[in-house]
């Protein structure tokens, strides 16, 4: 859960906003892994292996991926709150 949230406190409408703000989140963090695998691809293929075009964007898609297990956390707490608050 991100510091500062408490989704058992939020209305529903506000847990709908804040499962948007993270699918966006999922989206756009696709989208950064894919143009730096895009960025390593080109670099091996023009320059071989060096540290600016392939070790660099491999450190910074690894420190992405740490993160996307924090948004799929989330996720999975707004859903569960979701289903409490939901009416059957």
């Amino acid at each position: 859960m991100e510091a500062g949230k408490d989704y058992s406190t939020m209305r529903p409408e506000e847990l709908v906003v804040e499962e948007k703000r993270a699918h966006r989140e999922q989206i756009t963090t696709a989208v950064l892994i894919g143009f730096l695998i895009g960025v390593i691809i080109y670099g091996l293929a023009t320059k071989g292996f060096g540290l600016l075009h392939t070790l660099l964007p491999a450190g910074l898609i690894v420190l992405i991926a740490r993160n996307t297990v924090r948004t799929k956390e989330r996720l999975a707490a707004i859903w569960a709150e979701l289903g409490k608050k939901r009416p059957a």
